[in-house]
């Protein structure tokens, strides 16, 4: 133990200096910590970007269909899938999507490419293998495109619903505009009675007011989400079912506007992001009055947006992943929060307030945190315990009491789902150490260190522990990943475990041993949920931002 000891209290102030310059280097002058690059140019962006041309403006945009059909060709897995970000694993959803989009825009000569997908698929154990019914229902929309399935045999999305807003919200949360767009396009395209086919019809102008009300919310720049995958099933959605025809215009010149060089689409830039990340882990690592954060926090400032985002009922206070009109977020506003709450200064303290106003509007009324609807129980965005702790943490960091209504219900929340070994969810971030480490985290910065649900939390974490010091998503023979390790590592200090206990002295040393060359960095893995359980990918500054914020409180702890 004291070889451990003494070999991380020599290296760690290095690795935290190293690592903080790292993260100084990717920022750009606006602010931004920019992890972008050709690390979010996606299978899903160009599949989405590429049928959405070929139903929208096929003879016009033929020129950028093609190059999305060779993009895809030469990204396919050598074992016949398809992943989000290519080189990653092969996923069931992407696989699906883009064997089917290759077989409606190129059959003749992507034929290799298809027949290759449809056995990886069907190896797999088809679409119902996939862990996530609403995914199931995007293929078998794609699948239905390529004439795999008839289209009576399509899940039908009840465009009716649109006649009760509020519902409509609760029930499909952020996926509104695209639920609402490809149920136009069923609406033209799909055999359904005529009782319901008459109220989809009442409903279709609402639905369309849906979808037009985010496209003028971000400018009518014609991208949605500025991700392609999103605009993708939009766009097509609203062809198919010949609506919104100045729309689709604009979809078709943002593709055209935002293809890289080799013919492939992102699904969006993270700007806040990346942003936030980097950001809180330079102040835990003392990097508060740094100057150069000064531009990040006026990019925070900046950003905040002031008029309401009408389609999902938010109120204006929030932020989102990206832009300066991007869609709302409980877990951006609260890791902002925190982050301006402890940058030197005043003048943040109006965000703050309308920060932490936007996130009490927002719990749910069961005491948890979603993405941007209040009340929606919908997979992939509504109550999450890691989200949920998020916004208890800016809460915390605003100067709410522990005592406050707003936090002892949503504790209360938290000790009703816990699971039964003791781990939590999260949504946005794999499996369960990300979202059992923030809880017990925030539990014990909530003064909850010794109740029954941070004991067992911190007994699963400790359980969790790989052999080599490391953590991974919490499931047995994983790879361990600097994410989990360091939101695992900063819990355990947080919850009070010694600097110098075997899980933390490990735990940090597999930290610096992660460590990529002379600059200083750490690795990113594919611990991020674009879709939770189907699609993941990768962000840098998470990494370096968690890395910096574990070792400095081991470095806090291991010099009192």
């Amino acid at each position: 133990m004291t070889h451990v000891k003494s070999l991380a209290a020599a290296e760690v102030s290095e690795a935290i200096g190293l690592g903080a310059e790292s993260l100084f280097s990717a920022q750009r002058e606006d602010g931004v910590f920019d992890y972008g690059g050709h690390s979010l140019v996606s299978t899903l962006g160009t599949v989405g970007a590429v049928s959405a041309l070929h139903f929208a403006d096929p003879d016009g945009s033929a020129d950028l269909i093609a190059r999305g059909v060779d993009w895809l060709r030469r990204t396919q897995g050598a074992d016949g899938g398809w992943s989000m970000v290519p080189g990653g694993p092969s996923e069931a959803g992407t696989t699906a999507v883009a064997a089917a989009t290759l077989s409606v825009v190129a059959p003749a000569e992507a034929g290799n490419e298809v027949a290759a997908g449809r056995r990886w698929m069907a190896d797999f154990g088809g679409l119902e293998a996939i862990p996530h019914a609403e995914v199931v229902a995007w293929c078998r929309q794609f699948y239905a495109y390529a004439g795999w399935l008839d289209v009576r045999d399509m899940r039908r999305f009840p465009l009716e619903l649109a006649l009760v807003p509020g519902l409509y919200r609760r029930l499909f949360d952020i996926r509104v505009p695209m639920v609402s767009a490809l149920a136009l396009a069923q609406l033209r395209h799909k055999p359904i009675s005529r009782f319901h086919r008459a109220l989809a019809k009442a409903a279709a102008p609402k639905a369309l007011t849906a979808i037009r009300q985010v496209y003028e919310h971000e400018g009518s720049t014609g991208g949605w989400c500025e991700d392609a995958w999103v605009t993708g099933l939009i766009c097509a959605g609203l062809a198919r079912g010949d609506q919104g025809r100045d729309m689709v215009d604009g979809a078709v010149r943002w593709f055209r506007g935002t293809v890289t060089e080799d013919g492939a689409w992102s699904s969006g830039p993270l700007d806040l992001t990346w942003s936030m990340y980097a950001a809180g882990g330079l102040v835990a690592a003392g990097y508060a009055d740094d100057p150069r954060l000064g531009s990040t926090k006026e990019l925070f400032l900046r950003l905040q947006q002031n008029v309401p985002f009408l389609s999902f009922g938010c109120p204006p206070g929030f932020w989102g992943w990206s832009g300066t009109r991007g869609w709302p977020a409980s877990l951006e506003t609260g890791e902002i929060v925190s982050v301006l709450r402890h940058l030197p200064g005043n003048d943040q303290d109006d965000a703050v307030r309308r920060g932490v106003s936007w996130l009490t509007l927002q719990q749910d009324s069961r005491g948890s945190w979603g993405l941007c609807v209040r009340n929606t129980k919908v997979a992939n965005s509504g109550p999450c315990p890691h989200m949920t702790v998020q916004a208890l943490d800016a809460l915390l960091d605003a100067g709410v009491p522990p005592e406050d209504p707003r936090i002892g219900k949503a504790l209360r929340w938290l000790e009703g789902v816990q699971n039964t070994d003791g781990s939590f969810g999260s949504v946005w971030y794999r499996m369960h150490t990300s979202g059992t480490a923030a809880v017990l985290r925030t539990l014990a910065r909530a003064g909850r260190a010794e109740g029954t649900p941070a004991r067992r939390a911190r007994a699963w974490l400790e359980s969790a522990r790989l052999a080599d010091g490391s953590w991974g998503d919490g499931t047995p023979g994983g790879p361990g990943t600097v994410e989990e390790t360091a939101w695992a590592v900063d819990a355990l200090l947080t919850a009070g475990a010694a600097h110098d206990s075997p899980a933390v002295a490990e735990g940090v040393r597999s930290l610096l041993a992660a460590r990529t060359g002379p600059t200083g960095g750490w690795p990113a893995a594919p611990v991020n949920e674009y879709v939770r359980f189907v699609s993941r990918y990768t962000n840098p500054a998470l990494a370096h931002g968690l890395a910096l914020r574990a070792l400095a409180g081991y470095r806090e702890r291991a010099g009192r």
